[in-house]
């Protein structure tokens, strides 16, 4: 008798030519991207982890939302990260999250996290460009401007 086994699948469907995609040059195309795509409702009150997936270009592939929690954090599941990031065929991401306190310092909980993605990420050779932090009204922290990437 031959064994049963589930189907996986984890889908990404490209299409857009790549000359249509949005080029990413600095912290301020990221944050404008990013605070477009945010849910105004949630983003006073929720805590919200997304990702920028990039080719190599720095064009925008897509932005992914991995998780959504309380009023102080979200966990982050970094193998569901590295799932969307390997199936999309990502070699660079942003990533980002918002503050509903509106206190744009990182804490010590998001820079351990920060590291702790940058060195999964160095296995497949995908860059880690910033990580970026919200407030609700849009102004924005990145790490990468202030040297802490």
């Amino acid at each position: 008798m031959k064994a049963q086994v589930n189907e996986i699948k984890i889908s990404y469907k490209g299409g857009l030519k790549s000359s249509m995609l949005q080029k990413i040059s600095n912290s301020k195309d990221a944050a404008e991207l990013l605070f477009e795509d945010w849910d105004k409702d949630t983003i006073g009150i929720q805590e919200t982890f997304k990702v920028v997936l990039l080719n190599n270009s720095n064009k925008v592939k897509g932005v992914y939302q991995l998780s959504q929690g309380g009023i102080t954090g979200t966990l982050i599941d970094l193998r569901i990260l590295f799932a969307v990031i390997l199936k999309s065929l990502t070699v660079a991401v942003i990533l980002a999250h918002n503050h509903p306190s509106g206190k744009l310092k990182p804490s010590d909980a998001d820079i351990t996290l920060t590291n702790k993605i940058k060195k999964a990420s160095e296995l497949f050779d995908i860059k880690i460009l910033d990580h970026l932090i919200f407030a609700p009204d849009g102004d924005y922290y990145s790490f990468s401007d202030n040297g802490i990437m």
